[in-house]
């Protein structure tokens, strides 16, 4: 069966693109409206909505930039993975509850509807439609560039396509992506998360038995051989160091409830009491599927430092590499088609969150209403966003994993405070939320433009999240807090 590898690889790849424009087209025939477009109707059933929380988190920063970055910096990106169960409880304890009951109350359709209820501010509304609209840009750059850099990576291993640029990889899989999303919506995204959480699962055990067996000894032996050859690789806090991977941690666990992308989805599910069944499903499904993570980024640094493997021209070839020479061709085929399936509906949900942000959140806080047909020009600005997205993916030299942690660290940073803080604390004030996010925004894209390297190799997302949180703390302690509305009121108090 090796001599078909590539072929086995390249049919799971194409049926999955056939499904993908397949699920588009049912999807579209089931999008009535721009909420049907943007939260599914808000009818989802708890199995759903949780394999969709789970894997729109992993999605190509997991599969892709996660085993990239533990083999360019061992094992400091594993705080980023197990904070994820704290993340999720913070997220569901926290906000879950109170962000569905608002949406039931006041009919919202998106994050800063959410915002503008609790606050009753538009200028609020509008940072926190700013802020999502810049972070999708980074986010979804993320997956464009995780998607062509796998497609480029099976498409060279054959014959015809073995001189295929990484440009002509990013124009089909926007092509494939933008097809899928302006007809399907999010209805489309969550019903391949439920087929694509699945595979992530299974194969994500899978993945980590076959890396357990690349060496006689198992993950032992690998160990033992970057201990030999760079010990900081296995140590617990990787290359990196303690303070950049504590940064991380906390800039992951508790900026996972600030992901618009997930608070989005705790809009979806059709009744509150699923939130039971949602949160432990969605932690097993990601701690099962985040260890490919970890496995496949120390077995491929294992195997290059130890002479098996040649050494691979970028860290985001880990995993392809690693899969395309070492599983199973069947295997490999699976894993692939659940890779695309995991970065298309990720993907899908943060177009779906900037196209909202567009449409919707933007012209309402500017002139009170969202555009006239709303579904129309939501599935323009998918284009658009698609296109701004795929550009930012070919002009950007960084690893996928760290292009996805500023995309992430950008939310976590102005929403945190907004989101966890404010649905939990009546203190919490209009004033403190613009400042917060405002401040963080400066502070986050200014690290990133000017390239400012911070002492210990901490995250730049850390520091303006705890920025952001100590302003908006302190602001609103400053003021004195005006009256919510009477639902809020009733909703807070729950």
């Amino acid at each position: 069966m090796e001599e078909f590898r590539q072929p086995i690889i390249l049919a799971f790849v194409a049926l999955y693109m056939g499904i993908c424009i397949w699920v588009g087209i049912w999807a579209m025939r089931r999008t009535k409206s721009a909420s049907d477009f943007f939260v599914a109707g808000r009818g989802l059933g708890p199995v759903v909505v949780s394999l969709a929380v789970f894997s729109s988190t992993l999605s190509g920063f997991g599969f892709v930039g996660g085993p990239g970055l533990v083999y360019a910096t061992g094992l400091s990106s594993i705080w980023m993975a197990v904070c994820s169960a704290l993340g999720y409880a913070t997220g569901f304890y926290l906000v879950a509850k109170r962000i569905r009951m608002v949406a039931e109350v006041r009919d919202t359709m998106s994050l800063p509807d959410v915002v503008y209820a609790r606050y009753g501010s538009e200028a609020a509304r509008l940072l926190t439609a700013g802020t999502i609209l810049l972070g999708v840009l980074g986010y979804l750059a993320t997956q464009i560039l995780a998607m062509a850099l796998v497609l480029q990576s099976i498409l060279s291993a054959t014959e015809m396509f073995a001189d295929i640029s990484l440009l002509a990889c990013v124009v089909v899989s926007s092509a494939v992506l933008i097809f899928y999303c302006v007809t399907g919506g999010i209805l489309a995204s969550v019903y391949t998360d439920l087929v694509q959480g699945i595979v992530m699962i299974l194969a994500g055990a899978l993945v980590v038995i076959t890396a357990a067996n690349v060496f006689e000894g198992g993950f032992a032996e690998a160990s033992s051989v970057l201990l030999t050859n760079d010990g900081a690789d296995i140590m617990p806090f990787g290359t990196l160091g303690v303070m950049a991977s504590l940064s991380w941690y906390f800039m992951f666990g508790l900026g996972l409830a600030g992901q618009p992308h997930v608070a989005t989805k705790m809009m979806m599910n059709r009744n509150l009491s699923d939130n039971r069944v949602i949160l432990p499903m969605t932690v097993f499904g990601y701690l099962i599927a985040a260890m490919l993570w970890i496995s496949v980024g120390i077995v491929m640094r294992a195997l290059v430092l130890g002479d098996v493997q040649l050494p691979i021209g970028s860290a985001d070839q880990a995993a392809p590499v690693f899969l395309s020479t070492y599983a199973h061709p069947i295997l490999a085929g699976v894993v692939f088609a659940g890779l695309f399936a995991a970065i298309m509906s990720t993907a899908d949900g943060f177009l779906n969150i900037g196209a909202a942000a567009v449409t919707h959140d933007i012209p309402k806080a500017i002139r009170g209403r969202s555009l006239e047909n709303e579904l129309f020009w939501a599935r323009v600005a998918t284009i658009v966003l698609s296109i701004i997205a795929a550009s930012i993916a070919l002009l950007s030299d960084q690893l996928v994993a760290l292009l996805g942690a500023f995309g992430w660290g950008t939310f976590a940073a102005a929403l945190v405070p907004v989101v966890i803080i404010g649905l939990n604390w009546k203190g919490a004030t209009a004033r403190g939320a613009i400042v917060a996010i405002s401040v963080s925004l400066l502070i986050n894209f200014a690290l990133q433009i000017w390239q400012v390297q911070i002492p210990y190799a901490m995250s730049g997302g850390f520091v303006s999240m705890l920025t952001s949180m100590i302003l908006f703390i302190g602001v609103s302690l400053m003021e004195k807090p005006k009256p919510l509305p009477r639902d809020i009121d009733r909703i807070m108090e729950l």
